[in-house]
């Protein structure tokens, strides 16, 4: 049975105190989402900017801010009225990183047939089943076996109320049920701190630092993700 050290407890509590501030917003891509106040546009700027938290954080900002100046002032009628088909070329060719420009026209594609049929992405997860990230990737069809840090990340933002940085819009389902965003610096930090004994970029590993989290966040266990990830980047 895992047993954390109180010390360990404390600095996840101390760590989590400090960066789940609103001044994280400022360098975090969360920015984005946040320029907005209608549920949709919150939703879909979210979705897009958590489908490109990979790499390196200047990068990600940079590549999301000039994607949100192609989405405007509304993302949702952007979506709506499929304006990615005149911005966006239809080929193989690099948009971001191992993202091509085919796969992005297919992400919006798939969020104009979601939002043809409903007011909020959550309407459509609460008719499945399942934790909150098997509904997501269901929805998205990829793999629930994988840790899918950018749709827990996503999840996060959008689940976890009372947050001056996440924004609690969907009250179907519970905060417990979140699964961290796995990214190198929480791996990092949860090893050294003895959540897991393992540095590996697996689901499994993913389950396992949430468990750990539960001990000192029982109610929240991705208040953690705050803790180790800002605790992390700023002293990496």
């Amino acid at each position: 049975m895992f047993v954390m050290q109180n010390r360990n407890k404390d600095l996840l509590k101390m760590w989590a105190k400090e960066y789940h501030q609103v001044a994280f917003i400022a360098n975090d891509p969360i920015q984005f989402p946040h320029r907005f106040t209608e549920k949709q546009d919150i939703e879909i700027s979210a979705f897009v900017t958590s489908y490109f938290s990979f790499g390196n954080r200047k990068q990600i900002i940079k590549k999301v801010d000039h994607l949100h100046d192609m989405m405007g002032d509304s993302p949702e009628e952007y979506v709506r009225k499929g304006s990615f088909f005149n911005d966006i070329p239809n080929n193989d060719s690099s948009f971001y990183r191992t993202i091509s420009n085919k796969a992005i026209l297919e992400l919006f594609a798939t969020l104009r047939d979601i939002y043809d049929q409903v007011q909020s992405m959550e309407e459509v997860l609460k008719r499945s089943n399942g934790i909150p990230m098997e509904r997501l990737c269901r929805l998205f069809s990829v793999s629930s076996k994988s840790p899918q840090k950018k749709m827990n990340m996503f999840l996060r933002w959008m689940i976890r109320g009372n947050s001056p940085v996440d924004f609690g819009l969907w009250n179907h389902f519970d905060a417990r049920d979140l699964i961290i965003p796995l990214d190198t610096h929480v791996v990092q930090m949860s090893y050294q701190l003895g959540l897991t004994d393992t540095t590996s970029y697996t689901l499994k590993n993913a389950l396992r630092i949430t468990e750990a989290l539960t001990k000192v966040f029982p109610d929240d266990p991705c208040l953690g993700d705050f803790a180790l990830f800002g605790y992390g980047v700023n002293h990496a």
